[in-house]
């Protein structure tokens, strides 16, 4: 199985940032996605960048990549992980708002609501899920407005977006900083995609 793994945003992108201005949220991204294709890897995982640009790619254009591939080897064959970090406000102040969450499509396949499963459940057990209840259905989506995921809703594969703790809570920001945070979180993606693939392979 190929794994895609896409980072957030780019250096271009206006705002998504922590307040002090000490995480950049496109910075941040690109460096959980070295560590966790690195990780992958390492495991004899498929894994590639779908964006190795430092500037913004516009979604469209990350679909297409995603669904190049997707043509080429069976859109089954492929699992696509877009990271981010949160964000409570844009204002420019901290807010109150933890922990990770993992978002999926409104028209998302089984596959792809199985593998963001394994995410909250990877989160859970690392004690990582913050302040908020956690839906039902163990994912997330954009249920408040009639917009989607772009990235998501455009892949034909299964396809998962994670939102890594919130740029805007001091804490969680400390936490994304530092060497266990950033260990914490890239074992959380790794756990939850083997598992993903695992359970598609029995």
């Amino acid at each position: 199985m190929i794994v895609l793994i896409d980072n957030g945003h780019g250096a271009d992108t206006k705002g998504k940032c922590s307040p002090d201005r000490r995480l950049y949220e496109y910075r941040w991204a690109r460096e959980m996605a070295r560590l966790v294709v690195n990780q992958l890897r390492a495991l004899g995982v498929d894994a590639r960048y779908l964006v190795p640009e430092e500037a913004d790619v516009p979604i469209g254009t990350r679909v297409r990549r995603a669904n190049s591939i997707c043509t080429q080897t069976g859109a089954s064959n492929v699992l696509l992980v877009s990271i981010h970090n949160n964000a409570s406000g844009a204002d420019g102040t901290w807010h109150n708002a933890s922990g990770f969450s993992v978002f999926c499509s409104k028209n998302a396949s089984s596959r792809s609501k199985i593998c963001a499963s394994f995410f909250t459940d990877e989160a859970e057990r690392r004690h990582l899920l913050g302040n908020r209840s956690v839906p039902k259905e163990r994912f997330w989506t954009w249920s408040w407005t009639k917009a989607d995921i772009g990235i998501l809703k455009g892949s034909k594969c299964p396809a998962v977006l994670t939102e890594n703790m919130f740029q805007d809570n001091k804490a969680d920001v400390d936490f994304l900083l530092s060497g266990k945070g950033m260990k914490d979180i890239c074992d959380l993606h790794v756990g939850a995609i083997l598992k993903y693939i695992d359970s598609q392979t029995k």
